[in-house]
């Protein structure tokens, strides 16, 4: 039997969230995203990882797919240009096509606004290439690993 999730501890509800976060976005972000906690910032990655991920993300009631076309709608609506590469990411790790991404772009666009619509296509656009470059990199003979992405 399922654990009820208002049992949980502060330090299991982090850790689950710790573990979607890092299933989603990758290690190499949330590496990079702890790597570079400050005294400042500390508070905030703790609350993100806790409740984004760990109360929000955990829930039964939605597949990650689904999470994932919900939170590009809600990005491009709030006009959060800079969180969207990162999630246009995760939402192909999560099994959406860049199909079904534009799809959604141009479906926001008749409720959000084409400006919005379009400021995340491009930044679609160029996520798309910076991965189909990366991916090119990685095939390369004698290439290790592709190179570390950057933070948006």
């Amino acid at each position: 039997m399922a654990q009820d999730p208002s049992a949980r501890t502060a330090a299991e509800v982090y850790a689950a969230g710790l573990a979607v976060r890092r299933a989603v976005l990758g290690d190499t972000h949330v590496d990079a995203a702890t790597a570079a906690i400050t005294p400042e910032t500390a508070d905030f990655q703790d609350f993100i990882t806790r409740y984004a991920w760990g109360e929000i993300w955990t829930r039964p009631g939605l597949d990650r797919r689904t999470r994932s076309f919900l939170t590009l709608a809600c990005l491009i609506t709030g006009g959060h240009e800079n969180e969207l590469a990162m999630h246009v990411r995760a939402a192909l790790t999560n099994g959406l096509s860049r199909a079904e991404i534009s799809e959604a772009m141009l479906h926001t666009a008749i409720y959000a606004g084409v400006p919005a619509a379009n400021s995340a296509l491009s930044i679609a656009r160029s996520t798309f290439a910076t991965l189909d470059a990366e991916q090119a990199v990685a095939a390369e003979p004698g290439t290790d690993s592709p190179p570390t992405p950057t933070l948006p």
